[in-house]
């Protein structure tokens, strides 16, 4: 099976409420998988940063531009089949504020038209009593890594390192 690879960027995008906004989807090539909830994101371009990329990627999949992007809090390693494809890819996890804003794709390959149904914007205690249901969220560490970054001062308590979490693997 054919691989791709490479440096991809997500967003963890908080409104005034501390509400994150995720995007449901589902793999149009595996229905049987059932959906799940992620991150906005995808691939870097070129010598893109990721920041930009995260900014970009946002505003494609969601319509939503107007956000202050802040730095690039985690990193993972995943790989994962998606539509017939194999990926590989470097993911730079970055947190942006925004006012909010209503679910508006502004530039949807085809592959996402198929596979997004929609958006939400996760008060923190329902997303983590979906996640401890059962609900399938990408990356799966984010209930657990949420709260210290809604606890800290924006954005000045996050200009830290980023940290590593490791391999995962077969996500969606």
């Amino acid at each position: 099976m054919w691989t791709l690879r490479r440096q991809a960027a997500r967003v963890v995008l908080l409104d005034p409420s501390d509400r994150v906004l995720l995007l449901e989807a589902s793999d149009p090539a595996r229905p049987a998988k059932g959906p799940w909830w992620e991150l906005p994101g995808g691939g870097v371009e070129g010598a893109e940063a990721t920041a930009t990329a995260a900014a970009r990627e946002l505003y494609e999949e969601t319509g939503i531009d107007c956000v202050e992007m802040g730095p690039c809090v985690w990193r993972h390693h995943a790989t994962f089949t998606f539509a017939g494809y194999h990926f590989d890819q470097h993911e730079h996890v970055h947190v942006a504020r925004s006012d909010g804003g209503e679910y508006r794709p502004a530039g949807l390959e085809a592959l996402e038209v198929m596979a997004f149904k929609g958006a939400r914007w996760w008060p923190f205690d329902e997303l983590a009593a979906h996640a401890a249901g059962g609900g399938r969220i990408i990356p799966p560490w984010l209930v657990d890594q949420l709260p210290a970054v809604l606890a800290a001062s924006w954005p000045l308590a996050l200009s830290v390192m980023p940290i590593d979490m490791g391999e995962l693997g077969d996500i969606a």
